[in-house]
């Protein structure tokens, strides 16, 4: 790849995307107390006790040159939620171009899942609107979509949500402002750059 200044600058062509994937969990808690409201003067008061309500994983989708988020909930992390999120991506968010991939290396992360899920022919056909780039093993923060993460996290998920219904529609709302701003990402890491910062990562030739 070559070197990237910004987000801004188009590393491929019209018919090709750049997507970032990544994903994490929220655990779902509820008030155990109705908490006393804002008064003049004093900020809300929540009780210390709270009820767990399981779990949701959030996928994180991120394409930098279209300044485009989307995070899609879901009640678990498994082969078959990944490749329904690579389905959407390709059908729903970006039918007319071939998806660039960058991914952790997880065995959830492999194009291989699609023909756990569906039919040789759709699977097959999905299969080719996608070239699948891993990050490092040690190297998860070269996913922008992480960053786009903590980005939500700290607005959104920072507090007790008690559902899932709850946590889709602020997601939701955090969603719109962050694609309606247009906010790049100033990506500062080049080529060279790596070769120095990943340099045990590179093969040595003798």
């Amino acid at each position: 790849m070559e070197d990237v200044l910004t987000t801004d600058q188009r590393e491929y062509d019209d018919d090709t995307v750049l997507v970032c994937v990544d994903e994490t969990s929220k655990q779902k808690t509820k008030e155990t107390r109705t908490p006393r409201p804002t008064k003049p003067g004093h900020p809300a008061i929540y009780d210390y006790e709270y009820e767990r309500n399981g779990t949701a994983n959030l996928f994180m989708s991120y394409a930098p040159s279209e300044r485009w988020r989307h995070v899609k909930v879901t009640d678990r992390r498994t082969k078959q939620d990944c490749t329904h999120l690579l389905k959407d991506l390709a059908d729903v968010h970006f039918p007319r171009k071939k998806s660039v991939l960058v991914m952790d290396n997880r065995n959830t992360h492999h194009l291989a899942t699609l023909y756990r899920t569906f039919k040789p022919e759709e699977a097959g056909r999905l299969s080719h609107r996608f070239e699948v780039h891993s990050t490092p093993k040690h190297g998860r923060w070269l996913n922008m979509a992480e960053r786009e993460i903590n980005v939500l996290s700290k607005p959104c998920l920072n507090r007790r949500i008690p559902d899932r219904e709850t946590m889709v529609q602020e997601i939701a709302a955090w969603q719109r402002e962050r694609n309606g701003s247009s906010k790049p990402i100033k990506w500062q890491f080049r080529t060279k750059d790596a070769r120095i910062k990943l340099k045990s990562l590179y093969p040595s030739v003798q």
